[in-house]
């Protein structure tokens, strides 16, 4: 009996170290497959149910830390429901609905997974992040510069958008990788080896986000680095450490002055960034532009509980869509979503910042996520974000990191008190 006990004992361990691994697995390949959008449904749907189950098998579990985000999306996805109604026969809002609730489920899985062994499936959401940003960069770069097929394929209106369908969406895609590349480089602690592949890396993202033409993206991953390294800079780090910010940050200027100096030199693309640099764009101006369209809607709305439904701001106001994702939770999801949707930003907001400022076991790892994140929700004033795929990663990530956070504090609580009775 006792011989057949110690053959079976083994296999316990080694069972959970193969789940361990299936949900990192997971985790990898579902967040590897988000920058292929251009296909429908894409990748990043077709690996979602199996990176459900994987973690499903592995022990799933909820934290009452995260309950105000699932209710907020609830009362959100709500919104758009009701505001559906109307308009059930038009398959284009039924399908708009429909994907609005898909992203609240990513959160939510994010954020769950994020509750148990933390830093490997973090480092596997990390990893598979920069990979799958360096793929599409190159993607976007060789596309930028080719002919004919791939050139048409692979760009939009002159502008990168690599296997993505919007420029505008691409470029914010590439800003967390790159913070988290440009982070790792401030913080040093590796070979000169790997620093090179770090800063080659970088160079191409920002490459690439450079050739998407989206100011949005550009003023968004300018903030981004600014705030991720202020925030290295002031919270935690020695002077030597200051020294090596400021003197890497110096260097890392001087470099993105310099690539974009090479770039511009480049007929094509000077035309295009002069272009696009102009902040007096004919679409952003007048009463037909798209701020005029955001000002004409807000009377509108104030008298309109159920929103206009759907994907009919530009039916309703006559324009594109409004580019504003706080007037479009308002316009599409009614009073009920935009009031929640404004409720989840706020309480991201308080999650985030106390993550990044608040000593914690998670603070350092959560400085370069809540900085793109952050920047990305002040973008929503000027884009509609409310079905960007890395953005409800992100939002998912700092709630998981909250809820972990608070988890582990809680645990050491006892010992510390013990500690201090001692």
């Amino acid at each position: 009996m006792t011989a057949a006990a110690d053959a079976i004992r083994p296999v316990g361990p080694a069972l959970k170290i193969s789940r361990a691994s299936l949900v990192a697995a997971a985790l990898w390949l579902l967040v590897f497959s988000g920058s292929i959008v251009k296909i429908e449904p894409s990748p990043y749907e077709a690996v979602f149910p199996f990176a459900c189950l994987a973690l499903l098998v592995a022990g799933a579990r909820m934290h009452r830390a995260l309950a105000p985000m699932i209710v907020a999306l609830a009362l959100f996805n709500l919104g758009g429901l009701i505001g559906l109604v109307p308009w059930l026969d038009w398959q284009p809002g039924v399908m708009f609905i429909l994907i609005s609730i898909y992203m609240g489920a990513t959160t939510i899985f994010f954020a769950c997974a994020l509750l148990d062994d933390t830093e490997r499936r973090l480092a596997a959401i990390r990893s598979a992040y920069i990979w799958t940003a360096v793929f599409a960069a190159i993607l976007g770069v060789v596309g930028y510069f080719a002919d004919d097929p791939l050139h048409e394929l692979l760009t939009r209106f002159d502008r990168a958008t690599g296997a993505f369908k919007d420029p505008n969406v691409f470029g914010p895609f590439l800003i967390a990788p790159a913070v988290w590349l440009a982070d790792d480089l401030l913080r040093g602690g590796e070979g000169a080896r790997a620093a090179m592949a770090r800063a080659a890396a970088l160079a191409l993202i920002m490459t690439a986000l450079f050739l998407t033409f989206s100011r949005g993206a550009w003023i968004a991953a300018a903030g981004t680095l600014a705030l991720c390294v202020a925030l290295r800079f002031a919270v935690g780090a020695s002077r030597a450490m200051r020294q090596r910010i400021v003197l890497l940050s110096l260097l890392g200027l001087a470099a993105l002055i310099g690539l974009l100096s090479i770039a511009v030199s480049i007929p094509a693309v000077r035309e295009v960034f002069v272009e696009r640099a102009s902040l007096d764009q004919a679409y952003d101006l007048g009463e037909l532009g798209r701020f005029g369209a955001q000002l004409r809607s807000i009377p509108l709305l104030l008298e309109s509980p159920l929103g206009f439904g759907p994907l009919r701001f530009h039916i309703v106001i006559g324009n594109e869509d409004p580019h504003n994702v706080y007037v479009n939770a308002f316009a599409s999801y009614g009073w009920l979503g935009g009031l929640a949707y404004l409720a989840l930003i706020g309480m991201t907001l308080f999650v985030g910042w106390r993550l990044a400022l608040r000593p914690g076991p998670f603070r350092s790892a959560a400085i370069p996520i809540w900085a793109a994140l952050f920047l990305q929700i002040l973008q929503g004033v000027q884009i509609d974000t409310d079905h960007w795929r890395h953005l409800y990663l992100l939002i998912g990530v700092v709630w998981g990191l909250g809820a972990a956070s608070a988890m582990r504090e809680r645990r050491a609580a006892p010992h510390l008190r013990a500690t201090e009775k001692a």
